[in-house]
């Protein structure tokens, strides 16, 4: 199991958690709001759930208010590298 979370799974736990499906190429580019994909604040909290079971370790408490792919992987790939 690795210890960073990729565009690629961040992609498939969207569509699994929140029904959105995007391709890793729209979460890569700069300046992309989950608002515009149609992620809201509840869904990310699904993803941090579904990570949280997946790692058995707790993610960042403002993970779920991340307004851009970026900023929610940055966040998590540091909790999974800080609790590994």
């Amino acid at each position: 199991m690795t210890d960073r979370i990729s565009v690629e799974e961040l992609s498939e736990l969207m569509k699994k958690c929140t029904g959105v499906t995007v391709t890793p190429e729209e979460l890569r580019r700069d300046g992309t709001a989950f608002e515009s994909l149609g992620v809201d604040s509840l869904g990310l909290l699904g993803i941090v759930g579904e990570l949280e079971n997946r790692y058995g370790t707790p993610m960042p408490t403002d993970a779920e208010r991340s307004k851009t792919p970026r900023q929610f992987l940055d966040l998590v790939n540091g909790a999974l590298l800080a609790g590994a």
